[in-house]
């Protein structure tokens, strides 16, 4: 008889479709081709002027077109492409009917510069124009449509009606973060037993002005902008930062019991799940690094697997100077000297960083990972730094053989997740 329960008596949790598009292109195919071969998806970004920025690339996503541009839209669109992609590999229910409840990360949803200059103009001041000015001109419904399009819950009702989940849809904002967030909210749901099956995406179309502006102005971005691909150096000595990008990773999940019943391929078992919030401050990890610690250790006790039976480590791994020595010392911490011997590498170093959709496109490449026995290499890995001893794949993807992977998630505001992903259940 198949064992349907892990080891703590919760239903295991499998994956049966997946969907991903970056920078690399649309799907897993082209994905999993470029990404193991070592290509990168940064370019100067040419959406907008970038004379006078610091900062001129990004894993911008301009094959797919959105006229006139709006990152939520774009976010939108590269959701939907994603999730059909998981839905039709998945092969469960029918068009527009999933039997389960979606979860979706997805970036802060604000007005943005082009509506808020229409309204502006609207309101016919021909001084200083302030909220009271917006308001007033805002009366009325004349811009209903912005108010539909921009509340934060708008993406995830229209996928919500374009896929038919079942349940409200939830949405979620954690910071880098908030694509695992989003997988461990749809395991928990079916773990309760709430649901057999669940839909959960992470999307990111925030290559904008204003986007990159604001991370500029924290010292977060790269500014080694010629030539852009070399730009993201994960681990390196020489690294200054990350480089914004846009994609989204989608993936259907289920209970094994429920997957096995109907015939479907299983893909991986989400095996494991951990968070644990740090509330140091509002962009930097707290210094002794105890959140990250924190969060590995639930995500390997949820899993119920020792650090030693962990085989690649899916970095966070943004190429900012903080970030990389943060999350060695944390898993220095917990996996001692054999974090020195354990593959790791980051994916950012190619399409960027996904930013909400993060977590879900690497739980897609750590699955790949799994699928193919081969680990995607760190691009742009020449000078290594002697403070960071990680087995870093440098440069050239490598086969391995492996069992469970661990993908982390850490964003800004201390906001951690981890997942453990295995390819028989644990």
């Amino acid at each position: 008889m198949t064992v349907t329960r892990d080891k703590f008596g919760r239903p295991i949790v499998v994956v049966t479709g997946m969907g991903v598009v970056t920078s690399l292109g649309i799907g897993k195919t082209d994905n999993w081709t470029r990404l193991t071969a070592g290509e990168s998806g940064i370019k100067t970004i040419t959406r907008f002027p970038v004379e006078g920025l610091k900062s001129t690339m990004a894993g911008a996503i301009d094959f797919i077109k959105v006229e006139p541009f709006s990152s939520t839209v774009l976010g939108e669109r590269l959701a939907n492409i994603a999730t059909d992609e998981a839905i039709a590999q998945a092969d469960i229910g029918t068009k527009g009917d999933f039997p389960g409840p979606l979860f979706l990360a997805v970036a802060p949803v604000e007005l943005e510069w082009l509506p808020r200059q229409e309204v502006a103009r609207a309101s016919g001041a021909n001084t200083e124009i302030n909220y009271d000015a917006l308001l007033r001109a805002s009366g009325g419904g004349q811009f209903a449509a912005y108010h539909h399009r921009f509340m934060f819950g708008s993406v995830a009702d229209h996928l919500a009606e374009t896929f038919g989940t079942k349940g409200s849809p939830i949405s979620v904002s954690t910071a880098c973060a908030s694509g695992a967030t989003a997988i461990q909210l749809g395991v928990e749901a079916i773990r309760r037993g709430e649901a057999d099956a669940a839909l959960c995406v992470g999307t990111d179309g925030s290559v904008n002005a204003e986007a990159l502006i604001r991370f500029s102005l924290l010292s977060a971005l790269s500014t080694q902008n010629d030539p852009p691909q070399a730009a993201v150096k994960p681990f390196a000595k020489n690294r200054d930062g990350f480089v914004m990008a846009e994609g989204a990773g989608a993936l259907v999940l289920e209970s094994y019991e429920a997957a096995i019943a109907r015939g479907a391929t299983i893909l991986g078992i989400v095996a494991g799940c951990g968070e644990l919030a740090d509330s140091f401050h509002r962009t930097r990890s707290s210094p002794d690094g105890k959140p990250i610690v924190g969060c590995v250790n639930n995500a390997l006790s949820d899993a119920g697997l020792a650090a030693d039976q962990i085989d690649y480590i899916n970095a966070h791994g943004t190429g900012t100077p903080e970030n990389d020595k943060m999350e060695y010392q944390g898993i220095s911490a917990i996996f001692g000297e054999r974090a020195k011997t354990i593959p790791v590498s980051s994916n950012k170093s190619m399409v960027g960083h996904t930013l909400s959709a993060a977590g879900a496109v690497e739980a897609v490449f750590s699955l790949l990972t799994l699928e193919h026995q081969r680990i995607p290499p760190t691009i742009n890995y020449d000078v290594p730094d002697p403070a960071i001893p990680f087995d870093v794949v440098p440069n050239v993807a490598r086969d391995a053989r492996m069992s469970a992977v661990m993908s982390n998630s850490f964003g800004f505001g201390g906001q951690n997740a981890s997942l453990i992903l295995t390819r028989e259940p644990v």
